[in-house]
């Protein structure tokens, strides 16, 4: 299922970036983004306005759903932390270190 949701996510993100540069600038038209220079256009004078701006809110709650998905497998169905599932050894007599204590009267 992550895997899943990872590649839609991919796809998602690569179509947002699509939708995102082909909306024009402010006072610019969709045909002047292919490089003509007329006023005749694809959608209308503010049709591909429209379209190109629900097209982006769509693909980005798409985006946003997909992303809470991902978090939500990573966390192992919202239960726990990362470091609750590690098992630390017990620590051992061995494994604590043994320094010698040193005073001035024992140096000499």
């Amino acid at each position: 299922m992550e895997i899943f949701i990872t590649i839609i996510h991919y796809i998602v993100c690569i179509f947002l970036i699509i939708v995102i540069l082909l909306q024009a600038g402010k006072g610019a038209d969709i045909g002047a983004a292919f490089g003509a220079g007329g006023s005749q256009t694809l959608f209308g004078p503010r049709g591909a306005a429209t379209f190109l701006n629900k097209m982006t809110a769509v693909v980005a709650g798409v985006f946003m759903l997909t992303s809470m998905g991902l978090v939500y497998i990573s966390r192992g169905g919202g239960h726990g932390s990362v470091l609750e599932k590690v098992s630390l050894p017990a620590p051992s007599a061995e494994t604590v270190p043994v320094v010698p204590l040193t005073t001035p009267e024992t140096e000499q």
